[in-house]
């Protein structure tokens, strides 16, 4: 299976200027099975406001952005995963979506918000949804969510292989050394698309990557550039969860130990 990400910087308030170097980086991965983009690709991330918040928004139904990656699938016949500010009714959620050649699939709604996020998003409401799409199950976390291993391995329990995770990242030096971690601790493939740029006060990290169920990494961007990349994965390594012939990575937990996980 070919898998990869495009790392770039969306442009705030301007989809079609983002579409415009999404057909740039494009061809360098358009023979790709599944491909993750970054967080919020539509909209660009760091909103002065709740007014620009909303403008910048759209509905799934009527997205021109969700329309746009619909049409890429079709016409390479891939899978894409990508961030949305995804507007329902008078509320707005920091979503991620999954579209393939057949037109959109589904979604998961970011459930750790960060920051600023607060001010302008819902928290998910949408679950954990794991979506088979042939050639595996994929699950769908958001930036943030990297710090929480519960969802992860409530992904791994409902069978994904892979877990795509759009991202806006800012702290330097975390994330991208989390992600083989929680790869390996779930035995699942994990890409994050990260982007680039500047916003404000922001300044994006970049270094999008792809881990293996083995905790390497197996394909790693720059942390500046925007750049398309592609790796071919055996998808079968994340099916095998022995760890040693007597030590299964699910079979093995003892959920009757970690009630307090759930606690509030």
């Amino acid at each position: 299976m070919k898998v990869g990400f495009i790392q770039l910087a969306p442009v705030l308030g301007d989809t079609q200027s983002t579409i415009r170097k999404i057909d740039e980086l494009l061809p360098g991965v358009s023979d790709a099975d599944l491909i993750v983009l970054p967080e919020l690709c539509n909209s660009g991330y760091n909103f002065v406001s709740k007014d620009q918040a909303w403008e910048t928004s759209e509905s799934i139904e009527d997205s021109q952005f969700v329309r746009y990656i619909e049409s890429l699938c079709s016409k390479y016949q891939m899978h894409i995963v990508s961030g949305l500010n995804e507007r329902d009714g008078d509320k707005l959620y920091n979503t991620s979506f999954l579209a393939g050649p057949n037109s959109y699939i589904g979604k998961y709604r970011k459930i750790h918000l960060f920051v600023n996020e607060k001010d302008y998003f819902e928290p998910g409401d949408a679950g954990l949804p794991v979506f088979d799409i042939g050639h595996c199950k994929i699950g769908m976390l958001i930036c943030f969510d990297w710090l929480f291993p519960e969802v992860w391995r409530v992904l791994a329990l409902k069978g994904a292989d892979l877990i795509c995770h759009p991202s806006n990242l800012v702290i330097p030096g975390l994330c991208q050394r989390a992600v083989p971690t929680h790869a390996v601790c779930n035995r699942v493939f994990v890409i994050t698309a990260n982007r680039t740029g500047t916003e404000s006060n922001l300044t994006f990290t970049g270094l999008s990557t792809i881990a293996s169920p083995k905790a390497e990494v197996i394909l790693q961007a720059s942390a500046t550039q925007e750049e398309a990349r592609l790796v071919e994965i055996d998808i079968s390594l994340a099916r095998d969860k022995m760890i040693t012939r007597r030590n299964h990575a699910l079979d093995d937990r003892r959920p009757e130990e970690y009630s307090l996980i759930t606690e509030t």
